[in-house]
């Protein structure tokens, strides 16, 4: 086992614009990987099936790998996937990190695959599961999504791993914060994990651990319904990450 125990980081970040360079990780991807407790060089692996796999994406995801003294690789399934054993190639990483995009996509083309199984048994295994985006949304029950195009809506049949509901980009789209309020009040989604851009979510099992950052301002929150059927929500202030 890598991490101490299933362990999973949800988030709204990862990524930065470096001085040199197009893309660079940013410190909730550096938290993943502490996360995991790697022996020896950090193995990362990459899903871009959210944004269709995009090849200028895994090379760009490979240099900041290489920028950070990582190895990673990348495992498509556009149009078949780049490897035969998907399940014995995720339990040789430390991290798997998932890419934002599609989530509603995502979903059907890991599904397709028969991907939901051996996604448990690797963070059963210990690999921290992590990602951004549609990667933060895909580990919970649902949450609110552009997937179907504006305006946004619900998705409901995520992996379910962890048995909330999640928001991503709770701060900059502001359509997020009416709409998840809307949903929990009815029932349609259940106690919703929330977070503002730059803010990641630490789980050990289904625990909620921590809130983490790696920005100054970034917040997560709790939305949940009330005995009235009301949405309420509670702030969290995350634990602020060094550069």
């Amino acid at each position: 086992m890598s991490a101490q125990s299933p362990t999973i980081l949800a988030t709204s970040g990862g990524y930065a614009v470096p001085d040199r360079g197009d893309f660079a990780f940013n410190s909730l991807i550096h938290h993943a990987v502490d996360l995991a407790n790697p022996v020896g060089t950090p193995k990362i692996c990459h899903l871009g099936t959210a944004s269709g796999d995009q090849r200028f994406r895994n090379a760009m995801f490979n240099e900041a790998a290489t920028r950070a003294g990582y190895l990673a690789t990348n495992l498509n399934l556009f149009p078949m996937p780049t490897v035969e054993d998907i399940e014995g190639h995720m339990m040789a990483q430390d991290v798997v990190w998932v890419h934002g995009g599609s989530v509603v996509n995502l979903l059907a083309v890991w599904h397709a695959h028969g991907l939901v199984d051996i996604f448990r048994r690797v963070w059963e295994a210990g690999i921290v599961l992590a990602g951004i985006s549609a990667g933060s949304l895909c580990w919970y029950r649902g949450g609110t999504t552009d997937s179907f195009g504006p305006p946004l809506r619900p998705v409901t049949n995520g992996l379910g791993f962890l048995p909330y509901a999640n928001g991503v980009h709770y701060d900059v789209e502001p359509g997020r914060r009416p709409l998840m309020h809307s949903l929990v009040a009815e029932g349609e989604l259940p106690t919703a994990h929330c977070t503002d851009d730059g803010v990641g979510l630490v789980y050990h099992g289904t625990d909620l651990v921590e809130a983490v950052a790696e920005n100054d301002h970034g917040l997560a929150y709790v939305v949940s319904r009330n005995s009235d059927g009301q949405a309420i929500e509670e702030q969290l202030e995350p634990r602020r990450l060094s550069a």
